[in-house]
C-alpha cells in the first residue's frame, strides 16, 4: 500500500454500529446475526451481550440473563473507545436489563440512531423477555428510539390491538409512535397470504408501504434480527429511514431466498446476501 493510499484510508471515517442483544450459539440470530449483517453491509460492528441462550435450529433449551450492571458496563466501554453511529437492541430479557440499557443510552447515545427490535419470543416459541419488562420497555426504551421494528405478534403485545391487516398495522404504528419514538416499522411477515409480506413504516407523520413476495421455506431463523441489523447498518451510513428500510428489506429477501439450508429445523438465512435482489 502506498503512502497516499494509507492517508486516504486514514481520512475516511469508518461507520460503526453497536448491537445490544442476546447470543445464539447456532449463529442464525441475535448478536451473531447482527455482527454478520453489519460486516456484510460495510459497517464495523461492536456488541453488548444481554443474555446467553442454548439453542440450535430445532430448539431453545436454556436462557441465562447477564447481570444488568455488566450489560451497562459493556455499552459504556464501547462508547468510551469506539462510539457508534447507530445502535440496535434485540432480546433484553428483564426489566433490570432494560433499565440499565436505557440509562446508558440516555447518557451516552445522544446523536446516535437507535433501532429497537422488541424481541419477545424466539422462533421456537421461547419467551425472551419477562412479562413485567414490557412496561419498562414502553416507558423507558421506546421513547429513546429512532425506529421501533415489531412484527405482528409484537405489535399486538405493545398495543393490545388485533393486527392482521394493513389498516390494523397502521393503527398499531400510530399507537406505538405515541409512546415517544420517532418512527415505527410494523413487519407483515405474519399477514394472511392474500395480502402478502407487506411492511408498514410510519415516519415523520407519513406512511410508507414496502410490499414483498412470500418465500415458501422453513429457513427463516434470525430474519427479524437480520432485518433490524441491516437497517441499523444503513442508518450508521447516514441513509434516510425510508431508504434504509427499503434497502434492508431487499437484503433480507435475498438472505431468505438464498438461505444455505443448514440444520434440521428452522435454519439461518444467508448473511452473505446482497442489497439489490428484486422483491
Amino acid at each position: 500500500m502506498t503512502p497516499s493510499e494509507e492517508a486516504c484510508i486514514a481520512q475516511r471515517p469508518t461507520p460503526t454500529a453497536l448491537t445490544v442483544a442476546g447470543s445464539d450459539p447456532s449463529g442464525g440470530a441475535g448478536i451473531q446475526a447482527d455482527l454478520k449483517t453489519f460486516h456484510q453491509l460495510g459497517v464495523y460492528g461492536t456488541s453488548a451481550i444481554t443474555l446467553v441462550t442454548v439453542q440450535n435450529t430445532r430448539r431453545v433449551s436454556r436462557v441465562q440473563l447477564i447481570p444488568a450492571d455488566l450489560v451497562r458496563e459493556q455499552i459504556e466501554s464501547v462508547f468510551e473507545d469506539i462510539p457508534p453511529k447507530a445502535v440496535k437492541t434485540g432480546a433484553l430479557g428483564s426489566a433490570e436489563i432494560i433499565q440499565a440499557v436505557s440509562a446508558a443510552l440516555e447518557q451516552l447515545g445522544r446523536g446516535c440512531a437507535l433501532v429497537v427490535d422488541p424481541v419477545m419470543v424466539s422462533k421456537h416459541g421461547t419467551a425472551l423477555i419477562a412479562a413485567d419488562a414490557q412496561a419498562v420497555l414502553r416507558k423507558r426504551l421506546l421513547p429513546l428510539a429512532t425506529l421501533v421494528t415489531p412484527n405482528l405478534p409484537e405489535a399486538e403485545e405493545l398495543t393490545g390491538l388485533r393486527v392482521n391487516s394493513l389498516e390494523g398495522m397502521r393503527e398499531a404504528a400510530l399507537r406505538i409512535r405515541d409512546l415517544g419514538c420517532r418512527a415505527v416499522l410494523v413487519k407483515g411477515g405474519h399477514l394472511p397470504d392474500e395480502i402478502g409480506a407487506v411492511d408498514v413504516l410510519l415516519v415523520d407523520g407519513q406512511f410508507h408501504e414496502f410490499p414483498g413476495s412470500r418465500i415458501n421455506t422453513r429457513h427463516t431463523h434470525g430474519t427479524g434480527c437480520t432485518y433490524s441489523a441491516a437497517i441499523t447498518a444503513l442508518l450508521a451510513k447516514e441513509m434516510s429511514i425510508p431508504d434504509a428500510v427499503g434497502k434492508a428489506k431487499c437484503f433480507v429477501f435475498n438472505a431468505i431466498q438464498t438461505a444455505p439450508g443448514l440444520g434440521a429445523g428452522a435454519g439461518p438465512v444467508n448473511h452473505w446476501a446482497g442489497l439489490d435482489q428484486p422483491l
